[in-house]
């Protein structure tokens, strides 16, 4: 990019006299973010240093990020693509890596259409606008919204009570109200409090420039809340503030309620703002229950990225490649456990050449549940081997999630690659055994074989009954399952599923025919559980999991393979390996952990 070209990109500080042009190329764009109103971005200037400029015919919002600045996606009528190659020109001069906050879905969707493999693109669940029908907020008709109309009844109940028009004449009464409620909040006070009180009185000052409307409700000749806001597009109208006394039963949604009901009739939607991460402040958005909650995203310049729905026929040719899978396989597995934010790729040509997917799990580390990611599917097509990309992709998310990260090597080949990219072996391999054929004699072996096997004569397959031995059979649930595998298995350096993860791994089994079982037997008056979770491959029974312990799982063996007809039962747990973030170096586990699951 050149100096000319630098020059052209001017941004300037927003004020007043930028309102017109602003509020024109947002028309065009009809944007549905609480970040785009003029208002908005003028009354947090000062906080985020606010800047607006015009770029390839579209409008643009600067903001001041530590030392680099961030920018929003380009809004109006005007070339939105060359828009973002001259800022990303711009900030590659400057030598940073260009962001783009925030953007909505249909951003996000231009942006990994021009820019194939260029942004990691993140959910920002803390940014999500809440949009209501002006319908609900008005009527607050139902079931689910008795409570708020209950607490308004309260409010009403002596009828001493108005609502006004904010104006030149109530906003001094306004903001000494505003005084009192931050007294009332002096115990939970913080600097962004404290931002949004300054904030605030930008806006009293600025009332009738900026065009904003509000609402004051009085009782008993006082003011006890007041709410602030402005129109967004012609659809939609957005509320930056609302004030009301916490121990006044009622101030709240009778606000709410009497600003829609007299300042947004013209309208079909409010966009009541995000919740900023607060969850007292989500329980009370989400109590209304939002018929919009809009998603936003975090964009930023990257090498490794997220994997996306344009993908998808990609990824399974680089996974049948690599891996040797049905299509129907790995499509089964991209339909139940890829999300817009757990596989990491890098592109080549447009295209992904190197995977790795980040599924989400917790491990018990010093007594505690940590959050940590299951590595799986590591792959690069054999043409972009040795460049480095896996090892790329490991070392991006570790420093992406600073969590633990597990996996389990096929081999002992990759366990020495995993090694020396950090890796270490912290989770035990099951012991080994055979056993003859007639199912009378068991012997241990080698741990480094890491599976134990068992032999019977070959029979045809029958399902299992009701009973295995003493054993009443049902199949088990993710519910269930996950509820028998915690408590066998807890200790430390267990790797813990969720629920979600569990009934895919049930549903995953049953694709493979396979079965899961809840195992239960009476034993001194109380119920004992124990699951089991096996499939037929071939002539062999593959034992995924089980709970029970050798002795009563070697008791019901010969009738579990005479009913499926297997001539062999194969148990394998590989073990497995954890990258330890810096603050979790120090980790040990002596007894080692447990990664038994590992829904491959």
């Amino acid at each position: 990019m050149t100096e000319t070209t630098l020059k052209k990109l001017d941004f300037a500080p927003i004020s007043i006299a930028h309102r017109n042009d602003y509020l024109d190329l947002l028309a065009a764009e009809n944007e549905v973010g609480c970040e785009y109103t003029f208002a908005n971005n003028f009354m947090w200037a000062k906080v985020y240093d606010v800047q607006v400029g015009e770029v390839c015919g579209c409008g643009v919002i600067r903001y001041r990020e530590q030392e680099n600045f961030e920018y929003s996606f380009p809004f109006g009528n005007g070339d939105k693509k060359a828009a973002v190659e001259l800022l990303k020109g711009i900030c590659t001069a400057h030598g940073h890596k260009l962001k783009l906050y925030p953007i909505v879905e249909k951003d996000r969707s231009e942006l990994i259409k021009w820019f194939p493999g260029s942004f990691a693109i993140d959910l920002d669940r803390d940014d999500f606008d809440y949009i209501y029908t002006v319908e609900k907020l008005s009527s607050l008709r139902g079931k689910k919204l008795h409570g708020k109309r209950n607490h308004i009844a309260r409010f009403m109940d002596d009828g001493d009570w108005r609502y006004e028009v904010m104006s030149e004449k109530n906003i001094d009464e306004c903001r000494k109200m505003a005084k009192e409620w931050t007294a009332m909040r002096a115990e939970k006070w913080n600097k962004e409090m404290e931002q949004e009180i300054e904030v605030l009185e930008i806006a009293f000052a600025n009332f009738r420039a900026l065009d904003l409307v509000g609402g004051v409700l009085y009782k008993s000749g006082q003011i006890v809340a007041f709410t602030i806001g402005e129109r967004l597009n012609s659809e939609t109208f957005v509320v930056h503030f609302e004030k009301a006394f916490p121990d006044l039963q009622g101030a709240y949604p009778m606000i709410n309620q009497q600003f829609v009901l007299h300042e947004a009739q013209d309208y079909r939607y409010v966009n009541r703002e995000e919740d900023t991460g607060d969850l007292g402040l989500r329980k009370a958005k989400l109590s209304y229950y939002p018929d919009i909650l809009l998603k936003k995203y975090c964009a930023i310049e990257s090498h490794v990225v997220f994997a996306n729905e344009y993908d998808m026929e990609a990824i399974v040719k680089l996974w049948q490649t690599c891996f040797g899978d049905d299509r129907e396989y790995i499509e089964f597995y991209l339909k139940h456990r890829f999300t817009q934010e757990n596989m990491l790729v890098i592109h080549e040509n447009g295209s992904p050449v190197s995977m790795a997917s980040m599924l989400p799990v917790q491990i018990t580390m010093n007594g505690e549940k940590r959050s940590a990611k299951y590595v799986y599917a590591v792959a690069t097509l054999p043409e972009y081997r040795q460049k480095g990309y896996a090892a790329e992709i490991l070392k991006y998310a570790a420093g992406k999630y600073n969590e633990p990260l597990i996996l389990q090597p096929a081999d002992e080949k990759l366990c020495r690659y995993y090694a020396k990219l950090g890796f270490q072996e912290k989770f035990c391999e099951s012991p080994c055994w055979s056993y003859d054929g007639a199912c009378t004699k068991m012997t241990v072996v080698s741990q480094k074989q890491g599976h134990r096997e068992l032999v019977q004569s070959s029979m045809e397959q029958q399902e299992p009954g009701n009973m295995l031995g003493k054993w009443a059979v049902s199949n088990a649930d993710a519910k269930e399952y996950k509820a028998v595998r915690d408590q066998y298995f807890e200790k430390e350096g267990y790797v813990v599923w969720d629920e979600a993860a569990l009934a895919y791994a049930i549903r995953e089994n049953q694709f493979c025919n396979g079965k899961t079982l809840l195992l239960t037997q009476e034993r001194d008056g109380s119920v004992c559980r124990e699951v089991l979770m096996y499939r037929k491959e071939g002539s062999r029974l593959q034992v995924i999991e089980t709970t029970l312990e050798d002795d009563a799982f070697y008791e019901i063996l010969p009738e579990l393979l005479a009913a499926t007809g297997a001539a062999k039962a194969l148990a394998r747990n590989m073990g497995g390996m954890i990258l330890l973030p810096e603050s979790l170096k120090n980790w040990s586990c002596a007894e080692g952990g447990y990664l038994g699951l590992t829904l491959a």
